[in-house]
């Protein structure tokens, strides 16, 4: 899997890219003490956030977009190479134990597959043939969304599974570091957050990588806000599959609704540990049963469980709607 891109093209096109400018003001930065290169790298970290909300309204725009389709069965699906495929994978494989959904539902995929996220695969970045097979396997469909993500803009596999997903109808976004990019041009959403020469020339896991991190932060997260997997700002749809968040599944029941520690104990035994149902079982009023069932019919909200149980339930006056 080997380029076929002329050599001279690409180094014109790289030097076209802010990411990939050379700062000559930093060309002795081998030369300081440790204690100055840290000031300079937090410094240049700090800018990162004001670049983000430069593109907040073109971000919640996406969001809104994604939620739609997911709320209607589509999937969410990340595609990059290098750092940013090892981000998407990332954000995605974070979803299952933060939102309970299922791994299918959230997907990052990476050029050269599993292997890539820990060392390199030569060439994979650079054939969308890769990005349109790896898809292809997915069974792609109208209701997904797919992410394209590139510091440059101009990544082989990051622009080919735009260009192929949009070709099935799929929603898609293009994630980008660079004006103007090449991604973005191909995608539905295109998200530009120009953060600027790295401090290490065209080291995009710097700067770059920390905006792409914020921006899938916000897509993952707020995502599953609209599609009610929180209550307020608690995670009540997380898992517990271990001590740690067994623990935390006890404590969001306690901040959602003010019950005792043997109310809560109880509510979760009823419920079989389901941080929902169990809030709505002392909020409401309701059995474990009628909880899972009201909370089916509201299409997983908590809120608009909570009103269908109409009169507020005997547990319910504890704690003041949020």
């Amino acid at each position: 899997m080997t380029s076929t891109s002329d050599p001279r093209e690409l180094r014109a096109q790289l030097e076209t890219l802010t990411t990939e400018a050379f700062r000559p003001e930093l060309s002795d930065i081998d030369r300081l003490p440790t204690l100055e290169i840290a000031g300079l790298m937090n410094a240049e970290d700090a800018t990162v956030p004001a670049a983000v909300a430069a593109r907040l309204p073109q971000i919640a725009a996406a969001i809104d977009a994604v939620a739609a389709r997911m709320a209607r069965g589509g999937r969410l699906v990340y595609a990059g190479a290098g750092t940013a495929g090892r981000l998407g994978v990332l954000d995605a494989s974070e979803c299952p134990p933060t939102f309970d959904t299922d791994p299918s539902r959230v997907v990052g995929l990476i050029a050269g597959g599993p292997d890539a996220m820990v060392t390199s695969v030569e060439g994979a970045e650079d054939s969308r043939e890769l990005a349109a097979q790896d898809l292809d396997a997915l069974d792609l469909t109208a209701l997904d969304t797919v992410v394209g993500v590139s510091a440059s803009g101009r990544t082989p596999y990051a622009v080919g599974a735009v260009e192929h997903a949009r070709a099935h109808g799929a929603l898609t976004i293009g994630l980008s570091c660079n004006a103007h990019s090449a991604l973005a041009a191909a995608a539905d959403h295109g998200i530009e957050i120009v953060v600027g020469p790295e401090l290490l020339t065209g080291s995009t896991r710097l700067k770059a990588g920390t905006a792409q991190k914020l921006v899938l932060n916000m897509l993952s997260t707020i995502t599953m806000i609209r599609l009610g997997k929180t209550y307020g700002n608690l995670m009540v749809d997380v898992r517990a599959s271990n001590d740690k968040l067994r623990a935390r599944s006890h404590r969001i029941v306690a901040l959602a609704t003010g019950a005792t520690d043997d109310e809560i104990q109880d509510a979760l035994a009823a419920t079989d540990g389901e941080v929902k149902n169990a809030i709505l079982t002392i909020l409401g009023g309701v059995d474990g049963p009628s909880a899972a069932r009201l909370l089916a019919e509201s299409g997983g909200h908590l809120r608009t469980a909570l009103e269908r149980t109409g009169d507020r339930g005997p547990g319910r006056a504890r704690r003041r709607e949020r």
